[in-house]
């Protein structure tokens, strides 16, 4: 329940005026936003198979290592309005067998009340220009339970409840981690982005950190399309420099921590995904081949390529917490000093709570306020970028082969 408007205070309100401007054109505060789908693979729109099975086509299990074609998706992630550039964290505990780096979940022949996702994570926070952005994520210490949530999914029946990941135990320890992420804006084209990550458990554990930038795949589907690049302009500083045709040029810079900086491309693995040789060395999933498999030659030692990412490795103790602190900005001067990096923070939750505070209804209690803020989270982080277009789908991709007659006679 909203208050009529003359029954509102008239106070200071930058995320209103920021909708002003944006409602005027005169400030684009929506370029930048959560537009990252929570989930690209095993969708129609990848789907390029001939008898229309996209869950079989493109499963959960080879979206590391096959590039996508209309969207890209990611663990809490951002992307300018036109899905240009991505950003989304990454991690690995150590014991994991793929580096995770999107939500994991059944299709709808795994489980047994069909489509269902299998990870744990809030929208706590969300403003409509974006301006500050709010989630939580919570990453297990021990291994993924990948297997036991699928192979004990297909043998329940509909009569039975889903089986979630808090039944298979994995959290009974508390040896979670706590992935408080954060975006605030420091301006229209400079996103400040923040992970606070706290050890939930009794026991110091490893964590490797993976703030991750990548294009989307365009160029290896399109006629005309250039390719663009990431690359690390001034060596040693932990700054790396994004170009694209259209976007142009963006600077993402690290707090310093960072271990080392890496880089590959947002290509397919065609050996692992098809058994058939790979035309490029370097992959999607070249981080995880990296670290989990020990492959150095997974990663571009020239320190170019279309998907590039900040690594930190941390050994957190019980109750400890980590911050890493990354820029995103149109300026070639990236770096920030943390306390200026978090006052904006401070300063967009102050103008989020004064924004709310006019919205919600003020007689409404303390949790009932809550309740609704986390709402409109909910539905403001809900604005993925969706790019399908059915002709262009049929047709095909002009550098690739032509799709199968029996598209033309699909569900589309």
């Amino acid at each position: 329940m909203l208050l009529p408007a003359s029954n509102r205070p008239s106070v200071a309100n930058p995320e209103r005026d920021r909708i002003r401007a944006l409602e005027r054109r005169e400030a684009h505060w929506r370029r930048w936003g959560p537009y990252l789908s929570a989930r690209q693979w095993g969708t129609v729109r990848e789907d390029y198979s001939p008898d229309g099975r996209a869950w079989d086509y493109f499963p959960f299990d080879v979206a590391h290592l096959r590039a996508y074609r209309w969207g890209e998706d990611g663990i809490l992630g951002i992307s300018d309005n036109h899905q240009r550039l991505c950003f989304a964290p990454a991690f690995w505990n150590g014991h994991d067998r793929i580096l995770k780096e999107r939500f994991f979940g059944l299709n709808g022949n795994e489980g047994n009340h069909g489509e269902d996702v299998k990870e744990v994570w809030y929208y706590l926070d969300n403003v409509p220009s974006h301006a500050y952005m709010k989630a939580l994520y919570k990453y297990p210490q021990h291994a993924f339970p990948y297997d036991e949530l699928r192979e004990t999914n297909r043998r329940f029946g509909k009569d039975r409840p889903e089986f979630e990941i808090f039944d298979t135990g994995i959290f009974d320890d508390g040896a979670y981690f706590d992935v408080l992420i954060e975006y605030a804006k420091n301006g229209v084209e400079d996103v400040l982005i923040r992970l606070t990550i706290t050890n939930k458990g009794t026991v110091r554990a490893p964590l490797h950190v993976l703030p991750t930038f990548w294009f989307r795949n365009e160029w290896s589907w399109k006629g005309g399309s250039a390719k663009p690049s990431i690359g690390q302009p001034d060596p040693p500083r932990q700054v790396m420099l994004a170009e694209h045709a259209t976007l142009g040029k963006r600077w993402m810079a690290s707090d310093g921590r960072a271990v080392d900086l890496l880089f590959t491309e947002n290509e397919t693995n065609y050996e692992r995904a098809f058994g058939v040789r790979s035309p490029r060395p370097y992959s999607k999933d070249g981080f995880g081949r990296y670290l989990i498999e020990n492959e150095s030659g997974a990663i571009n030692p020239r320190r170019v390529g279309t998907k590039a990412a900040f690594h930190y490795q941390f050994d957190i103790d019980p109750g400890a917490t980590e911050v890493v602190r990354v820029r995103l900005v149109d300026q070639p001067h990236a770096e920030m000093r943390d306390d200026a990096f978090d006052a904006v923070f401070l300063q967009r939750e102050e103008e989020a709570d004064a924004f709310y505070e006019d919205k919600c209804n003020a007689a409404a209690d303390a949790q009932d306020r809550t309740i609704q803020r986390r709402a409109f989270a909910g539905m403001l982080w809900g604005k993925q970028w969706f790019n399908y277009v059915v002709r262009d789908w049929l047709k095909g991709d002009p550098l690739m082969p032509a799709p199968p007659p029996a598209r033309l006679h699909g569900r589309n």
